[in-house]
């Protein structure tokens, strides 16, 4: 159906050329002027009252055509604008003498267009239905292809008269050069511009009237070939169209096109090559390969200079950075040697001083006996001269005032606490003795802007903290009173965060079974807790439950945090959580990794000089230093050991300084001197009153020691102890259980618990849980009674004296507050860490990175785009009848498919570490917008290299730049839809979505408009925008004799000339919903 209404557009056009031609009968209905003044005159009224008459229908035709011509009155000047060269008309009028009355009238267009729509077919082998001047009847010769009859001579053809068929069987003559005489008509209708329609020959051979396609009559000897019989679309009409490497000025000439210049089909002029393509004689487009390869030499070029020059700005950057971080660290181990060197010598004077005091003493008060002789072994000569060496030492007299001595001794004062205790000045032993205002000369955190100064300051209080720790080697929870007597050591604390819970019971919920039960104690800030147990105790689920991590889980019982039942969402700025597997992203350096995180959840107001103190004071507590400008690695890119990545993945937690720090198995994989170096660095953040809870497994008896508490759960999530670890040989030594000889603690109760091992004493495994109960006063389960009965006639029975610590007296006072729980968690945490404004930095620095080091992934992505781009360039070369429709119909689906496929490596590849990082308080909205920021980049670059060879090896009439466009909105258009897959399914499952949908939705935008799935579903598809903005920017640039074929091909396809912009804001909108739903589930979609 779509086929059959070409033609009724084609109407309308008719319709004006004849009217155009109506002042003709004016000037020649009586008598036939000469042919040299009725050219001219000709020409003057046609042009003069065609504009008029395009004026009064410009509404109709627009009506009708305006979803295929933009400016009526233009394009039908171009194509019928006969000024230049008006020789086939003074040649028809020498012909025939009477071609005014030859032309159709308005009654016999509509007739010929009729017919068309009521055989429904647009094809030319279909005749006419009968008509008044060709029937079954009378068929004159002049209802044959290409022939024409007149009037009678006393008959007068008004043109505009839309009803009545003028009687014109007169006078069979051939059809003059320059018009077209349909089969089943009598008159001639004016070739457009851009046709050729010479008289006909006949071919013997074939029996045709070349250069067109019909015959000669049967029986009809005396019959000629005539002229052209139709125009329509290229596909029935095209023996019309100029060939293709010639051009037509007139509708009656056709000149070749000449080397250095191109001439497409239907062409009226020809156009010169641009420079450096290929033009040889006849060619009917311009080879512009070499341009193709230039673009793409450029972007190579570009791009390899962009990724060439960040790369070696960043490493520019690091070595400056590493060198200065070297002077800082070597200025602030010359600055502690020497105060260790002047501690030193400050107590060798203390010493010489006091011993200087006491001979002095002594000599002042025996002058009797000094006089007399020596006395108690002393010699008096030697006496004189060490009397004699004070005065240098210190020249003040027992008359001079003590008000000078005091003034004197501020001076080495001054310079003693200069070097020993500011360690804010960076400026070590450079200040001047003797300035008073030493103490307001040293410059704090917020004062230091220079990479130097803030290096030095870090170093500098790294090096502080160590002599800290030479001082006060014991490292235990005692070492902090210890180090807080000391007058010059600050100790920096952190909010403390308590954690008590009490019949804490976890059970899943679609299989009710429990994962916990009955677990009653607390985790107390300033200790280290170790969690244990045999496999399946439910450790790591312990740890989700303190953390606040549960799912897909019933939790019952009570959870208090510093007492009151909040959430524990409220305090996540200020916790710590290390999952079991290194979550760290591989293609960034230690380092990076660790400042990213300072940056992003350190206090907002805290110093640059105290996050790089923090960065550099876990890098070198966690023994880094080697490798913190390596990349961490990933699977295909090696990078730093299993032990540096575990290390570093603590570290990550470390550096934003938690209150409540959870770690589940940070030793796993480590070996001894590594679990002891990070055990230290983690009992150093107990010093700060952090709460550390570990899960660990088979730890060496040193690191057992260096616990403060420990955890002990048994099979089915049931607490064996909980409580200090200097008790727990003391408890289970009271049940019966002693450890033998040689054999480690933990891992003798493990193998117990484990049934590895029997417990002796008259206990059983399944009672270890139940004597803990009761021991410390706990409720015991009622299937748990029986158990019970089982130890009351043992004979060990159960110790009492519950522990106080972990005792339950308070909890019944703390039931009100549940009230307050977990409907609307607020922040409690009292830290206000970086906008999303800064934290859209941060991310924009990381993603930029880490694309830099894809940089081989990219190129292959290019690399691919560059190769279908060439392959569809070649194949889907452009025709006119389609206007390229489906070679771009192929390069919508290629373009979609791959530039989804590597669209899903923005979210797909890193959903691990943005979980953590969204549950750690991060914001999600900085972290989506700089992925899309930097995949901006692939957006403008990929049409680019698409272009580059399917353009220039394809040759489409439309330019570079509506194909660019089209090609951005759509490449913008795919991306945004790609973010959904790649968050909303698993890589795999995207994959195939990415595959399918613009398969799918390409087949639905290309059914037949007059379908039922072609009216309403293929208007939501987003290949049929891209597509209709393909087809019309290249159907605009058909003109003249393609106005038929533009109008058809629109028409069939249900596209509008009008609709350009209209289909990119779709394409463009179509892209931002999409991100605005993938942002909706980047932040609804939780890990499972």
């Amino acid at each position: 159906m779509g086929k059959t209404r070409i033609w009724l557009p084609c109407y309308y056009l008719f319709m004006i050329l004849v009217l155009g031609f109506s002042p003709c009968i004016l000037c020649s209905s009586s008598k036939q002027s000469p042919a040299n003044t009725a050219v001219p005159v000709l020409a003057s009224f046609i042009y003069n009252q065609l504009a008029n008459l395009t004026k009064v229908f410009h509404t109709d035709i627009t009506k009708a055509l305006g979803f295929c011509i933009n400016d009526v009155d233009a394009e039908l000047f171009e194509a019928f604008n006969f000024r230049k060269n008006l020789e086939f008309l003074n040649n028809c009028f020498k012909e025939t003498n009477d071609v005014t009355q030859r032309l159709c009238n308005a009654a016999e267009m509509k007739f010929y267009f009729s017919s068309f729509l009521d055989t429904k077919s647009a094809k030319k082998t279909q005749v006419l239905r009968p008509n008044r001047n060709c029937n079954l009847t009378s068929w004159v010769p002049g209802c044959e292809p290409g022939w024409s009859c007149s009037v009678g001579t006393n008959q007068k053809v008004d043109l505009k008269n839309a009803k009545d068929m003028p009687d014109r069987t007169r006078d069979n003559q051939p059809c003059c050069e320059g018009f077209f005489c349909p089969r089943g008509l009598t008159c001639m209708i004016p070739c457009p511009l851009g046709a050729y329609c010479p008289r006909a020959t006949l071919n013997k051979t074939t029996g045709v009237c070349d250069p067109y396609s019909y015959q000669l009559p049967p029986g009809k000897v005396n019959h000629t070939c005539g002229a052209a019989d139709l125009w329509g679309s290229e596909t029935s009409g095209g023996e019309l169209f100029c060939s293709p490497g010639s051009y037509c000025p007139t509708t009656t000439k056709k000149v070749t096109c000449s080397e250095g210049n191109y001439c497409r089909k239907g062409s009226t002029e020809p156009k010169p090559c641009i420079k450096l393509s290929q033009c040889h004689a006849q060619s009917d487009k311009q080879k512009l390969h070499v341009y193709g390869f230039i673009l793409i030499g450029v972007l190579s070029f570009i791009l390899i200079l962009v990724y060439n020059c960040s790369d070696q700005v960043i490493n520019t950057k690091y070595r400056r950075v590493a060198k200065s971080r070297e002077a800082a660290a070597r200025h602030a181990r010359e600055t502690a040697q020497a105060r260790e060197r002047w501690g030193l010598v400050k107590d060798v004077a203390k010493k010489r001083a006091f011993g200087l005091q006491q001979q002095l003493s002594r000599t002042f008060s025996k002058k009797t006996s000094v006089k007399q002789g020596p006395r108690g072994g002393f010699n008096l000569p030697k006496t004189n001269d060490e009397a004699s060496s004070i005065p240098p030492k210190g020249p003040s007299s027992s008359a001079g005032s003590s008000k000078g001595k005091k003034k004197g001794q501020s001076d080495l004062t001054k310079m003693m606490h200069s070097i020993e205790n500011e360690s804010d000045n960076i400026e070590g032993f450079h200040m001047q003795i003797g300035d008073k205002n030493i103490k307001k000369q040293a410059l704090n955190a917020k004062q230091l802007h220079t990479r130097s100064q803030i290096f030095k300051y870090a170093y500098g209080q790294l090096e502080k903290e160590k002599a800290m720790e030479q001082k006060t080697k014991n490292m235990t929870f005692s070492g902090v009173i210890s180090m807080a007597t000391d007058d010059n050591t600050e100790i920096k604390t952190r909010p403390p965060i308590e954690i008590a819970f009490k019949d804490l019971t976890i059970t899943l919920k679609k299989k009710h079974k429990h994962l916990m039960r009955s677990v009653t104690g607390k985790l107390m800030p300033g200790r280290i807790s170790a969690v244990m147990g045999p496999s399946g105790a439910g450790k790591t689920t312990f740890l989700s439950a303190v953390a606040g991590k549960i799912t897909q889980c019933t939790l019952s019982g009570m959870v208090l945090i510093n007492g009151r039942a909040e959430s524990m969402d409220s305090y996540k700025k200020i916790i710590g959580y290390v999952a079991q597997d290194d979550i760290v992203h591989g293609n960034l350096t230690v380092e990076e990794n660790l400042r990213f995180n300072a940056r992003c959840r350190l206090a907002a107001d805290l110093p640059k000089a105290d996050k790089v103190l923090v960065v550099e004071r876990v890098i070198e507590s966690l023994g880094l230093q080697a490798v913190r400008d390596s990349l961490v690695g990933t699977v295909e890119r090696r990078g730093i050991s299993g032990g540096q990545r575990k290390r570093v993945n603590v570290g990550m937690e470390m550096v934003m300084e938690p209150s409540l720090l959870i770690l589940d198995e940070p030793t796993s994989g480590l070996d001894s001197s590594s679990s002891n170096l990070l055990l230290k660095a983690l009992r150093r953040e107990a010093l700060e009153g952090v709460n550390i809870c570990m899960v660990v497994h088979q730890p060496s008896y040193t690191l057992y020691k260096m616990f403060d508490d420990l955890v002990l759960l048994a099979k089915g999530g049931l607490v064996a102890y909980h409580g200090p670890v200097k008790k727990v040989e003391e408890y289970f030594a009271s049940l019966g259980i002693t450890v033998p000889d040689r054999v480690n603690p933990p891992d003798h109760f493990i193998d117990i618990l484990e049934g590895m091992v029997k417990p002796g004493g008259g206990v059983t495994v399944e009672q270890l849980p139940v004597r803990w109960m009761l021991h410390n006063g706990y409720p015991v389960p009622p299937d748990m009674m029986q158990l019970c009965d089982q130890i009351a006639m043992s004979s060990k029975g159960v110790a009492a004296a519950p522990d106080q610590s972990f005792s339950v007296d308070g909890w019944h006072e703390k039931r009100d507050s549940l009230s307050h729980s977990l409907l609307k968690p607020h922040d409690l945490s009292n830290r206000n860490t970086p906008g999303v404004n800064r934290q859209y930095r941060y991310y924009l620095g990381r993603v930029g990175k880490q694309r830099l080091r894809e940089a081989q992934v990219q190129g292959a992505d290019y690399l691919i785009l560059l190769v279908a781009g060439a392959c569809l360039g070649i194949l889907s070369n452009q025709k006119g009848d389609t206007f390229g429709y489906y070679g771009y119909m192929y390069s919508v689906i290629a373009v979609s498919l791959l530039c989804k496929i590597a669209a899903l490596r923005s979210f797909s590849l890193d959903k691990l570490e943005y979980w953590r990082e969204r549950e750690s308080g991060m914001s999600s909205l900085a972290y989506f917008l700089s992925k899309d920021t930097i995949d901006h980049f692939n957006t403008l670059i990929k049409p680019l290299v698409f272009l580059s060879m399917f353009y220039f090896l394809n040759s489409p009439r439309s330019t570079f730049g509506d194909n660019y466009l089209v090609f951005l909105c759509l490449v913008y258009c795919v991306t945004g839809i790609a973010y959904v897959f790649a968050i909303c399914f698993a890589p795999g499952q995207a994959q195939l979505w990415c595959v399918l949908v613009p398969v799918v939705l390409t087949l639905i935008a290309n059914q037949e408009p007059d379908g039922t799935v072609g009216k309403y579903v293929a208007k939501f598809c987003y290949p049929r925008w891209a597509m209709e903005a393909f087809v019309v920017a290249s159907a605009q640039r058909y003109s003249g004799v393609w106005l038929i074929t533009r109008c058809g091909k629109l028409l069939e396809l249900g596209f509008d000339v009008h609709n350009w912009t209209y289909s990119l804001i779709l394409l463009v909108l179509t892209g931002v919903v999409s991100r605005l739903i993938a942002y909706l589930c980047l932040v609804c979609i939780k890990k499972k």
